[in-house]
């Protein structure tokens, strides 16, 4: 018989804890140690994320930001030819900056206003032609070059290197529209040699008025002061606030009067434009040209000329900060072995090249202007990245007929006499409509004023590029130009190897057709009857 182990009984023996205060206290203590324990290891560990933070994307150093500034530099020096050097270099070699031209209005303080008042009602009765007995007078049919200029000479003096590297620009004269009055700029001007310049002076400036209008009178009401308010202190202007409810600022009124001082100065004003009939292209002191810039302008016109009577308006510029790459064709093999690193990346809009980061006949064309802007419908976000674009420039540029829209088509922006008339026949539109920005008001009066609409024909390889980081509607802590000028100076450089610019034919394309837009209310600031008033009495100049 099989023998079976013993039985023994195993029992769960159940111990009580008994709930005294000793063993509550206990547990409390222990939850409490628990407690502390996770707070400090969190607290600890946010600590060091933030030092992680800090060093890693801690603002660079005086010595790296100063090192990083000398390499841009430097790349900016090597791609300019020796010769135009000169423009670059400030006044017993300081560095200049953009964010130093506020010390401009102090160094100015000093003197006397009505010093600067004669030298400026000089400039503007003798009209003096610089280099006229080098390059001979101005022909009838040359392309005006008009630059609207405020105070940021850094920007200048490479808007002035771009200018001297450009093709024919010796047939051309150079017009700079000053609203302030300083020597360092005027030696700049000045020094050009490459072209015929002349210098005209907004007489109406802050500069020169910088306590009575059109400055800032301390009898103006303040910006943002309510209207029952202004009727109570009995400001002089309390009874003229914009749609908005805000009252004249001096600096932002100045841009659009001086824009449209500066269109009726040089068409209707000037003696050497007396009997001109060709393009008056506009620039500003922010922007860089592409070489062959007059080149494609002149193809444009003729363009035009033989194939879109209705297009009155040439846009050379984009305010576009990225381009797509694949736009316009499918050889990316091709282009990636020729172009490398700078193919296809850094894009974004999706297949939209030209739109815009901000808020929109032959007779009128065959002779020639600009604009500028902040009107659109549509908004699109972009970031800064400027990258080369292989196949945006093409053997048969590609240009198209639009209806000119601001915020789009107002930059490298040219027309003629016959198309001046026509706007300035409707300056009370212009001048009456309440906003600060001269390319939104002028989009209303051409919707509701103008015969015959204005009518672009644009460029889509761009050939004027906005360089600035900083002015009226941009206020940043760094303002350097540097970076910027060396991607966009890349951009054209690509462009140049490739053979890309000069092309010999232009292929037309008409957009597509885009159901008309409700003219929306201005955006203020343009409100005061005394700067309606300074605008319209400005067509009633004579020679």
């Amino acid at each position: 018989m099989r023998a079976y182990p013993p039985y023994t009984s195993k029992r769960k023996i159940q111990l009580v804890i008994s709930n005294t205060p000793y063993t509550i206290l206990a547990r409390r203590k222990q939850l409490l140690l628990i407690r502390i324990a996770i707070a400090l290891f969190i607290i600890i560990f946010i600590v060091v994320q933030l030092n992680v933070i800090n060093y890693d994307f801690h603002p660079p150093s005086n010595t790296e930001s100063s090192s990083n500034n000398n390499d841009t530099t430097q790349a900016i020096l090597q791609s300019i030819p020796q010769v135009l050097h000169k423009y670059l270099k400030p006044r017993n070699n300081s560095q200049a900056t953009n964010s130093s031209q506020a010390t401009n209005n102090d160094r100015y303080q000093a003197i006397n206003i009505s010093d600067i008042q004669r030298s400026i009602e000089r400039y503007n009765e003798y009209q003096t032609i610089i280099n006229e007995d080098v390059f001979g007078p101005l022909q009838n049919d040359s392309i005006v070059i008009v630059v609207q200029v405020h105070k940021r000479i850094t920007y200048l003096r490479h808007l002035i290197v771009s200018l001297a590297q450009a093709k024919d620009i010796s047939k051309t004269l150079l017009i700079f529209s000053h609203d302030f009055y300083d020597e360092e700029i005027n030696d700049l001007v000045q020094s050009i040699d490459f072209c015929k310049v002349m210098q005209i002076f907004y007489p109406f400036s802050i500069q020169t008025h910088p306590n009575e209008f059109p400055g800032t009178d301390p009898k103006d009401c303040k910006r943002d002061m309510k209207k029952e308010q202004a009727a109570i202190v009995k400001c002089q202007n309390a009874d003229f606030p914009d749609l908005y409810g805000h009252y004249r600022e001096a600096s932002f009124t100045q841009t659009k009067n001086h824009w449209w001082w500066k269109a009726n100065r040089v068409f209707d004003q000037l003696e050497v434009t007396r009997y001109h009939t060709g393009l008056m292209l506009f620039l500003e002191e922010d922007h860089y040209v592409a070489e062959d810039f007059l080149y494609l302008l002149k193809m444009m016109q003729l363009k035009a000329y033989e194939l879109c009577s209705k297009c009155n308006v040439m846009s050379l510029g984009t305010y576009l900060k990225t381009f797509n790459y694949y736009t316009y064709n499918n050889n990316h093999k091709k282009e990636k072995a020729l172009f490398g690193s700078f193919y296809g990346s850094s894009l974004s809009n999706n297949n939209n090249a030209f739109h815009s980061k901000n808020t929109q006949n032959h007779n009128s064309l065959s002779n020639g202007a600009n604009l500028r802007a902040n009107h659109v419908e549509t908004t699109t976000t972009l970031t800064w990245a400027f990258q080369a674009v292989p196949t945006l420039y093409s053997v048969y540029q590609k240009v198209e007929v639009t209806p000119w829209i601001s915020s789009k088509h107002n930059m490298g922006m040219a027309f003629n006499r016959s198309t001046w008339h026509q706007i300035k026949n409707c300056a009370k539109y212009f001048c009456s409509y309440d906003d600060y920005n001269w390319d939104w008001s002028l989009q209303h009066t051409s919707h509701q004023c103008l015969k015959k609409k204005l009518f672009a024909m644009v460029v889509r390889g761009p050939r004027v590029f906005h360089i600035g980081e900083c002015g009226v509607h941009h206020k940043k802590n760094n303002c350097e130009s540097n970076q910027v000028i060396s991607k966009v100076q890349q951009v054209i450089s690509v462009a140049t190897k490739a053979g890309q610019l000069f092309p010999k034919n232009l292929m037309l394309t008409v957009a597509s057709v885009v159901k008309k837009q409700k003219i929306r209310k201005g955006n203020g600031g343009w409100g005061d009857k005394r700067d309606h008033l300074l605008c319209l009495n400005m067509t009633l100049g004579v020679r």
